[in-house]
């Protein structure tokens, strides 16, 4: 059976188009491309994204207003079905805001926008994202962001690390993420929620290949599910 995907697009994404071609080029089929105002999700999805952008332009808070878009209440049921749901950037932070995720994220220390590569280290290898990496494995996926400097509590911080849930670390922190997070994952480890953009890293003619095992990793675990 085809693999079903949607990428959800938001007044001011810019990365839809790049989750779309990064999607169809690991599938073979191209995703449902959903509109934030429309109220119901395609039936049968087997994986959701929420790409990178400045939705609304930021205002208020980045992802705020995205998070209360019409589409969102759908995707909310869809993540409590177990539907796969990953949020890149904005897309992470639009998670947050939903509470689909613990944390905030803020301004980068250095209060400068950073757009490179970032070196991240796999912390949890067993998740449906991330099974097709090992434990440990150190990759480089492109960073663009403003405000990608995770925050949450102490208390929150030591949770989602005894759970399991922290996904990917920086092995250079580039934003002042608390505890070098770079992705979260929620309690039933169905969505993820990372600044780096794994879309960016699936053709080795754009710079390199890492982010291809989230991808393929997604596929494999959904197919034999």
């Amino acid at each position: 059976m085809a693999f079903r995907s949607a990428v959800i697009t938001f007044p001011g994404s810019n990365c839809d188009r790049d989750m779309a071609v990064a999607l169809e080029q690991v599938s073979g089929t191209a995703p449902v491309r959903v509109w934030h105002g429309d109220a119901q999700l395609p039936d049968g999805l087997d994986f959701i994204a929420l790409p990178g952008g400045f939705s609304y332009g930021d205002y208020l808070r980045s992802g705020a207003m995205a998070a209360n878009s019409p589409i969102m209440r759908e995707v909310i049921r869809a993540a409590d079905r177990g539907v796969p749901v990953l949020g890149v950037c904005n897309g992470f932070q639009v998670l947050t805001e939903a509470r689909l995720l613990p944390g905030a994220l803020m301004r980068n220390a250095s209060q400068h926008f950073i757009c490179r590569n970032a070196g991240l280290k796999v912390e949890n290898a067993q998740s449906i994202f991330t099974g097709g990496y090992s434990a440990g494995q150190e990759i480089s996926i492109p960073v663009a962001h403003h405000d990608g400097n995770f925050f949450a509590d102490e208390e929150t911080l030591d949770r989602i690390e005894g759970e399991g849930r922290v996904a990917f670390r920086y092995t250079d922190n580039l934003n002042g993420s608390r505890r070098d997070i770079a992705g979260v994952l929620n309690k039933a480890g169905n969505v993820l929620g990372m600044m780096p953009h794994p879309e960016r890293a699936v053709d080795a003619a754009h710079g390199g290949t890492d982010g291809l095992a989230l991808f393929e990793g997604a596929m494999k675990a959904l197919a034999s599910a």
